[in-house]
């Protein structure tokens, strides 16, 4: 039996990656290393959209802000699936905790057609990560997907619930200045 460096026998139990994945993948999936922040990358990841897209989304006119938020969130998926997928592989795990680019998105997602403002924005953070953690029906069972797919389509489940809500609290007007 072979055995690698460190006296195991070749393909045991130890932490070592079993590949590496391109560099792009690895820096889109980690959103440029927030997935390395501890505690709690998911939040890293979501506490860091929110702040890029307040910064970009005020630069972006009023009228088309939703449409903006909505193709930035459909960019990230698109980006993100195959990145996530890439580096799931080379790690050898199903849903790695440092793949953060599903939190990107799904936050972008909770974010569609929201007023700027610190209130609606934290609010976007809180709630959105509430139903990532929670994961309710039938979020929970999109994790089943398929590599990528599976680690970034949950989050965009938990986003569009957070979107319902964040929409009811405005509509009800709980989310005013």
């Amino acid at each position: 039996m072979r055995e690698d460096a460190e006296g195991a026998p070749e393909g045991g139990d130890h932490a070592a990656p079993l590949s590496t994945a391109p560099l792009w993948a690895t820096l889109v999936a980690t959103f440029f290393g927030a997935g390395r922040l501890k505690p709690g990358p998911g939040t890293w990841a979501s506490l860091a959209t929110v702040m890029l897209w307040a910064l970009a989304s005020s630069r972006i006119p009023v009228a088309s802000r939703a449409w903006a938020t909505i193709v930035a969130a459909a960019a990230v998926t698109l980006i993100g699936i195959p990145a996530a997928t890439l580096v799931a592989r080379a790690s050898g795990l199903k849903d790695p905790q440092f793949v953060v680019i599903d939190e990107v998105a799904g936050q972008l997602v909770t974010l569609i057609a929201v007023p700027l403002g610190w209130k609606t924005f934290l609010a976007g953070l809180i709630l959105f990560r509430v139903f990532d953690i929670w994961k309710p029906f039938p979020i929970r069972r999109l994790e089943r997907l398929p590599e990528g797919t599976g680690i970034v389509v949950d989050d965009l489940g938990a986003g569009l619930y957070a979107l319902a809500v964040m929409h009811l609290l405005l509509h009800f007007g709980l989310l005013t200045k």
